[in-house]
């Protein structure tokens, strides 16, 4: 996730992927169903009835990752490579790259897995979906530790607190493993969702296009300390944006859809 790009485009993925969340998780509680997706409706007739009954996610995720992974190909200078073996030695190159790679691939094999189950199994496999989404979240919290590695000052700072929520959303998506259905886990991943996208894009902006138009400065404490001002501001962001998609999804399923 080097450059401006490479934090804009995931953030924009994981924040979208927590909104989508949040409005399953509203659906459930106002409508009173389970918090996993509902059972599919046989398929009516039509030219276009097949269409409507497919879903969608599995191939959002497995484009978004398709678009990631060209993006950081495009952002590498020279030949991309694993091993140098220059002057006889063995020297792994691009690391943080690498551990971009990693990830992409990991959320591709996610959009995979949802899009089979989804679509292709005669009945859906809900444990597959979720074991396949914490195996990913999984392989992304080691990668950012190891990706905070040489780093310092805001860019070490942002990073901490990157990592904390993606360890919180370890942990939520490891207790979804045992306990599936639970609105009260759904809620917090889908918030944990939205608040690692929104921070990742936060990030993406502060080192590298800062909206006040002068570079944020490693040795200035009080940069140091807004940096985490401002992670507390998109924590009450996406606390208020998880109360609007509650309250637009319970005029949309109370009042619209009822009597549309």
């Amino acid at each position: 996730m080097g450059g401006f790009e490479g934090h804009l485009y995931p953030g924009l993925s994981l924040f979208f992927y927590g909104i989508y969340h949040a409005r399953l998780v509203s659906r459930a509680l106002i409508c009173n169903s389970p918090v996993q997706y509902p059972p599919r409706h046989p398929w009516s007739k039509g030219r276009w009835a097949r269409l409507q009954q497919i879903h969608y996610v599995g191939l959002l995720k497995i484009l978004s990752a398709c678009i990631l992974v060209a993006q950081e190909l495009h952002s590498i200078p020279g030949q991309f490579v694993l091993i140098s073996k220059m002057y006889h030695q063995r020297d792994f190159m691009y690391r943080k790259q690498w551990q971009h790679l990693t990830l992409y691939v990991a959320f591709f094999l996610t959009g995979c897995i949802d899009l089979v189950s989804q679509n292709l199994l005669p009945q859906r496999c809900a444990v597959l979906e979720q074991g396949a989404q914490a195996l990913g979240v999984f392989i992304f919290l080691p990668l950012m530790v190891s990706h905070m590695q040489d780093t310092e000052g805001v860019e070490l700072q942002s990073h901490i607190l990157l990592t904390q929520a993606v360890f919180l959303l370890t942990l939520v998506v490891t207790a979804e493993l045992w306990a599936p259905n639970m609105p009260l886990i759904w809620m917090m991943k889908a918030f944990l969702y939205m608040i690692t996208g929104s921070w990742l894009m936060q990030i993406g902006f502060m080192l590298y296009k800062p909206v006040s138009g002068y570079k944020w400065m490693d040795d200035d404490t009080n940069d140091i300390a807004f940096t985490t001002i401002f992670f507390c501001w998109h924590v009450a962001f996406s606390a208020i944006l998880m109360i609007w998609i509650y309250g637009f999804s319970f005029l949309w399923y109370c009042y619209i859809f009822i009597h549309g």
